[in-house]
Formats: C-alpha cells, structure tokens, sequence
C-alpha cells in the first residue's frame, strides 16, 4: 500500500491522478443530471484527432484512465529500478509520454470497434419531409415567399421555406394557405432550397385505421327430444 501511495503521489502518475479525480467528479455531476456528457462536443472537432462518433467526454476519460494506468505501473517500476538523478526525470517523462500515446492507441482501437458495433446511421435529409403535412407560420404563402413547420419522425420540429404555384385567382393563392393552415409538401427544389406546397384538409385524412371489435359469436340453442 506505501509503494502505491508513492507511486500515485509521484511525477508523472500524479498529474494524471489529477485529471482522473476530475473525470469521476463530471461523472458524479451526470449521474446526478447536473451536466450532459454531450457538453463539450460542439467545442472541438473530434473528426480531425481520430476520434469522431464518441463523446468528447467518453474520450477523455478513456485516455486519463488508461494513462493513469500505464504513468502508475510506470512509476512503480521507476521506483524499483532504483535509478535517480537525471536519469530519474528523462524516463519519468519517457513514462509521461508514453501513457499519453498508450492511452490516444487504446482509444482508437475502441473508437473503431465501437463503430464497427454500431454502424452510424446516415444523416435526416429534406427529402424525408416530402410527402408530410405541415403548419403554415407566415401570414400567407406564395410562388416566392412562405416558411412552415413540420415535424420529423422523431418528433422534433423544423421551419422550412415553402412555394404554392400560382393560380389564375390571384385572391386564391393569398387565402388558400394562410397562417395556421396544414399544406402537404409535395416536391422540392434544391435550387432554391424550398419545398412546393398544396392545400391539405386535415378532415380528409382517414388517420390510423380503427380495429373493429369483436362481437360475440351466437349459437343456436339445440333442440332436445
């Protein structure tokens, strides 16, 4: 327990002793929905170190952790081996650098098995809107102007530019489709970033069907002789 100690307490196990009491602290504030271990992922890009499809919280801790590790056991074998002086501090810092790099190494690895494991799932494209109704938000929609919402398939909500083809009735084209109305979209154009756009009568649409209920089935009394 004293070599362990002394270990733990000696360069370069001790900084990353620090960074580990650090990480079991965040996690601590997780576990009690204090923090979200998705708060720093718009703060780095993790596609450029190799890491990318992990939390940047889950990465660190994959590294301190494994560092701490490798600087431990490092440390333990410096103090064995006996050596001091120069030497000392050129393999503790040799030990430093390579528990950092075990630890990049060890990351990776999971990082590409955990890919491999669960495969990423391709990204939502606007082309998933087409067919859906929408609430129209701006006062009226038009052949060049009108934004509506619509919902995705998980539930979340998104504004979206839409166009309704002009008419011979320039009156129609401004009432058919004002603010609050549903308009179904049909079809997009990806030159100008926009869905087109038709009137939708929400009380034309059947919705889920409904299962019919079973009746009880009548049996005709037998006749005894």
């Amino acid at each position: 327990m004293r070599e362990f100690l002394s270990a733990a307490t000696a360069f370069p196990a001790v900084l990353f002793g620090a960074a580990l009491a650090v990480v079991v602290f965040f996690w601590l504030l997780v576990l009690l929905g204090a923090a979200d271990h998705h708060s720093f992922d718009g703060d780095l890009d993790t596609g450029l170190a190799g890491i990318g499809g992990v939390p940047v919280t889950v990465s660190v801790s994959v590294m301190v952790v494994v560092g701490w590790f490798t600087s431990l056991t490092g440390t333990v074998l410096l103090h064995r081996s006996g050596v001091t002086g120069l030497t000392r501090a050129a393999l503790a810092c040799g030990v430093l650098v390579a528990a950092l790099l075990i630890g990049r190494v060890v990351l990776r690895v999971l990082v590409r098995c955990f890919r491999r494991s669960f495969p990423d799932e391709p990204p939502p494209s606007r082309q998933d809107f087409l067919g859906r109704v929408c609430t129209v938000r701006t006062g009226s929609v038009s052949a060049d102007f009108g934004q509506a919402e619509v919902t995705a398939d998980d539930g979340s909500t998104a504004i979206v530019q839409v166009r309704m083809l002009a008419t011979a009735d320039a009156t129609a084209d401004v009432t058919a489709l004002g603010a609050g109305s549903a308009g179904l979209l049909y079809a997009y154009d990806a030159e100008g970033e926009f869905f087109w756009v038709s009137p939708y009568d929400r009380a034309l649409d059947p919705g889920p069907p409904t299962p019919r209920p079973r009746t009880a089935s009548r049996r005709t009394p037998r006749r005894t002789g």
